[in-house]
């Protein structure tokens, strides 16, 4: 396939992903003046923007191992797509007519108003946020040699998403036909919204074929066991047409995406949250390096603003509207949404060469030369009070935003090719004490020995070195003694697939609850930290903070296989 129809069809397969973030950017940016102009007051209105990421904390790791499972006949990944898509959806309409609704019920009022627009702000926050998780899934599904393009073009649409997001409410749409028509400016947006999601989801679910899952099809498993599967003895006619009936009734349940997604999810909940648990040490790493990575960047995105508008130009949200103390609060506001623009076209260009950069320069020098120069420019905006300065140094955190968007997700993908490297099973001691020569620079283990059971297994012992038992216990990587005349039998270990069954959807729902949990943290704690300190520059120092815990963190992160015996 010719370079430029690749790459144009991932922009097609991520047209959702851009529909999301220009939804979930522009649809928060106007929430809270909703929330507030329905009579809710502040320290609610946070706890409201908090519910979204809670309740994803809670269901991602369910829905990104349940689409690992799924067997629809519409694919594993599309279902849950498709359902999300329709929360974000209904969100949309519910949001801007919230009063309607109240005001068609004959028992309702303004708390139900508030009750409608409350519902609507936690479902979309939720289905938007949660939506990523199975399209990461998606990509990686079809484009499993080319993850490193495939991330990059998703960094790019989210930055891009979020570029068309930040500006579509700074638009005065209230003198337009369009808002004359609908009833006004949160009318009129939330319509632009709506229109622009429909188009992305049926451009992404058009353009996305899920390759057949090896065995796991409702059809593939249906037909197994059919008139012919086996050496039996043909039926009757009249039981070969119930059986077949039985078959299509079957086929068709399973083919319904709500009930592949109630089926699967019951099933698998308890395997799920133990897979959780027993996350691999190259996961744990990864995520503890991205979590600190994180809420640096979301407690510069979420306070940025007021930061500006408090701390440079002095002034006070609080103060009458007209007055000069509010005026230079507003002023304040509008430069930090200039800002937050320009990371988001930072970010956008830094996605498109993020490939060439991980190339050239390798994935452990982009990720933490991104997470050093956000530090770097947080401090710079702790310590100057130039307005100019700080403008140019907030762009330059979308760097570390676009390699947070991509850098993580192709090395989990890495990690999932090699499993018998990265996510091999612990083995106990005795292998390497027994003198089991330790292989320097092992090959891809083939898939054929990986499925070998205890024929053929990578093994791990303290300080992450690898050696490789053939067939029949020799081994691969030396022919030295062992103790015994030969390797010594394996003592008993962790239950059977709790690292080589891991599918990729649920590691990218850990790394997606990273990004929720670093939403929750700033929301509950930032506001009390200001209180104490009374400054609002300590909304860019805890940026500094966690940006260098990130930058220590992403030392121990494993890159390569060589970053195994450090």
């Amino acid at each position: 396939m010719p370079g430029w129809r690749s790459r144009w069809r991932l922009v097609l397969l991520n047209a959702l992903t851009c529909g999301l973030e220009i939804c979930l950017a522009a649809g928060i940016t106007y929430v809270p003046p909703l929330l507030l102009e329905a009579g809710v007051q502040e320290r609610y209105m946070t706890m409201v923007l908090g519910v979204g990421p809670v309740l994803g904390l809670l269901f991602i790791p369910l829905i990104g191992s349940a689409s690992d499972q799924c067997s629809s006949s519409y694919g594993r990944r599309r279902p849950f797509l498709w359902l999300l898509s329709l929360g974000v959806l209904l969100a949309l309409l519910i949001i801007p007519h919230a009063d309607l609704l109240a005001a068609r019920l004959a028992w309702g009022g303004h708390a139900l108003q508030v009750g409608f627009l409350i519902f609507g702000v936690v479902l979309l926050d939720f289905c938007g946020q949660v939506c990523f998780t199975p399209l990461e899934a998606l990509l990686s599904d079809l484009y499993r040699d080319q993850e490193d393009l495939a991330f990059s073009m998703f960094s790019f649409m989210v930055s891009l998403g979020g570029c068309v997001g930040y500006l579509l409410p700074a638009l005065d749409w209230s003198r337009g036909l369009l808002s004359v028509y609908l009833g006004g400016q949160a009318e009129c947006l939330f319509t632009i919204l709506i229109l622009i999601f429909v188009s992305s989801v049926l451009v992404t679910m058009k353009a996305s074929e899920e390759p057949a899952r090896p065995g796991g099809g409702a059809e593939g498993s249906l037909e197994a066991g059919g008139p012919g599967a086996g050496g039996g003895p043909p039926r009757s006619s009249s039981s070969s047409s119930c059986c077949g009936a039985a078959r299509c009734k079957l086929r068709a349940m399973r083919s319904l995406p709500l009930l592949c997604l109630l089926r699967t999810c019951c099933s698998m909940t308890p395997a799920i949250y133990r897979s959780y648990c027993h996350v691999p040490a190259v996961m744990r790493q990864l995520c503890a390096a991205q979590l600190c990575s994180w809420v640096a960047v979301m407690s510069f995105m979420l306070f940025y603003t007021d930061f500006v508008g408090e701390g440079l130009y002095q002034g006070v949200p609080s103060a009458p509207p007209g007055s000069a103390s509010r005026e230079r609060y507003d002023e304040g506001i509008r430069m930090g949404s200039l800002g937050l623009f320009l990371q988001c076209a930072t970010s956008t260009f830094f996605s498109l060469v993020m490939s060439r950069l991980v190339r050239r320069l390798g994935s452990r020098w982009v990720y933490l030369s991104s997470m050093a120069s956000f530090t770097l420019s947080a401090a710079v905006i702790c310590l100057s009070e130039s307005v100019a300065l700080v403008t140019l140094m907030s762009a330059l955190t979308g760097y570390a935003y676009a390699t947070l968007q991509t850098l993580p997700y192709t090395l989990t993908c890495h990690y999932h090719k090699e499993k018998e490297l990265y996510m091999a099973k612990r083995k106990t001691k005795s292998l390497h004490a027994s003198g089991v020569a330790e292989k320097r620079d092992l090959p891809h283990v083939t898939t054929g020995y990986a499925e070998a059971g205890l024929n053929g297994h990578a093994y791990f012992g303290p300080g992450g070195s690898g050696s490789y038992a053939g067939p029949n216990g020799q081994n691969g990587s030396s022919k030295g003694p062992a103790r015994g005349g030969g390797v010594e039998p394996e003592e008993p270990e962790e239950p059977e697939g709790v690292f080589e069954k891991r599918g990729v959807g649920l590691d990218f729902a850990i790394l997606d609850s990273t990004f929720l949990l670093s939403q929750v943290f700033p929301t509950l704690f930032m506001g009390l930290i200001v209180q104490l300190v009374q400054s609002v520059t300590a909304y860019m120092a805890c940026s500094v903070v966690f940006g260098c815990l990130a930058v220590g963190l992403a030392n121990r992160i494993v890159f390569e296989q060589r970053d195994l015996k450090s």
